[in-house]
């Protein structure tokens, strides 16, 4: 087994290696609210999300609360190892974390026996990350939630890739998550064994201005490989 994957709900993911719990854009608990306030967007879960294995590192796609979600993160230990994009540094640093290594794209770490490259993701305005995961066999998947894809990356095999795989539309502005456009390309570049579904699932429940505009638009092809829709704390071994 190359690792395990638990699906938290949102963006959030529990990745379990053989001895490196990873967890990322961890939304666990409390509210999540945009600015400039709950009128326009708020999420809620009607329960706290309980993470029983110790987790070893917390890596951070964004600096926006739906992936750096601080009183999520405050369940964990203020020394825990992060890795996150410049965006995310200053409120972690506010709210007391003090083992943070920002990644720009193209750069790399090994960080807990993993190997970890951050890649171009979503500009949000600013570029966001997205990332390779492996461990020391080369075994991993790669992440970004929004489905923007690195121009620059090589093509290369990859046991899975973690990605949305609808659209996420606003009238006049468009998609704001691309998972249906994205996936041909996830595929061609990565031609992974499993494509897990994320961003849009799990059990909150989201009211608000702007929810009421939000349309969705699904991928309609068939995909040769293995395509998981996981429920929120479901599992699955890859």
């Amino acid at each position: 087994m190359a690792f395990e994957a638990t699906y938290l709900g949102s963006n959030g993911w529990l990745i379990k290696f053989d001895k490196t719990n990873l967890i990322i854009d961890p939304w666990i608990t409390g509210d999540l609210v945009f600015p400039p306030g709950e009128w326009f967007f708020k999420g809620s879960l009607d329960n706290e999300i309980l993470i029983e294995e110790e987790v070893n590192l917390i890596l951070l796609t964004q600096g926006l609360p739906d992936h750096c979600h601080i009183p999520s993160l405050k369940k964990f230990k203020n020394n825990i190892d992060i890795i996150c994009p410049n965006s995310a540094k200053g409120i972690l640093e506010k709210s007391g974390f003090t083992s943070i290594k920002v990644l720009k794209p193209s750069e790399k770490i090994n960080q807990q026996g993993l190997d970890i490259e951050a890649t171009a993701g979503a500009p949000v305005p600013q570029i966001e990350n997205g990332y390779i995961v492996k461990d020391l066999e080369g075994r991993g998947f790669y992440i970004e939630p929004h489905g923007y894809l690195d121009e620059n990356l090589k093509s290369q095999e990859i046991d899975a890739v973690i990605t949305p795989t609808i659209n996420l539309e606003l009238p006049l502005v468009g998609p704001f998550v691309k998972g249906a456009d994205v996936l041909p390309k996830l595929l061609n570049t990565f031609n992974p064994k499993y494509i897990l579904s994320s961003t849009a699932g799990g059990d909150a429940k989201y009211t608000g201005f702007l929810n009421k505009f939000i349309s969705i638009q699904e991928y309609k092809e068939q995909v040769k490989c293995n395509l998981v829709n996981l429920k929120s704390m479901d599992s699955v071994k890859i």
